[in-house]
């Protein structure tokens, strides 16, 4: 499974940006898609989950009600409203190739396989 991710850039405060990350290779092995965010200095952080089968969606109790995640046969989507500049951070998609709970879920070391990060700045 090879994932690359896109759509970082710089808006303000309250504006919007939509990530994507493209799944390609055994997709079949995929069980769910996560995104993650890392700031300068922080830990990694879980932002957001969708079951690559189901459907199911999971959010990190920072992102709900602001973010959206979707996908469709071959892309994963995140779309970012209201943004913070606490949202500033290096985002990045992974995949995992077992089933996933309500803990490994937003574990970063579940995933076995990452994309390259995409950069998201908002400033005030």
């Amino acid at each position: 499974v090879q994932l690359q991710a896109s759509g970082g850039g710089s808006v303000q405060t309250g504006g919007s940006l939509r990530l994507s990350c493209v799944v390609s290779g055994r997709t079949f092995s995929v069980y769910g898609i996560s995104w993650f965010r890392q700031a300068p200095g922080k830990e990694r952080e879980f932002v957001s989950s969708v079951s690559w089968t189901g459907g199911s969606t999971y959010y990190g109790d920072s992102v709900k009600g602001r973010f959206t995640i979707s996908r469709d046969s071959t892309t994963v989507y995140l779309q970012m409203n209201s943004l913070k500049p606490e949202d500033t951070a290096l985002y990045s998609c992974a995949a995992s190739t077992s089933a996933l709970n309500p803990l490994s879920r937003e574990i970063p070391r579940t995933y076995k396989v990452w994309g390259q990060g995409t950069l998201v700045t908002v400033s005030s």
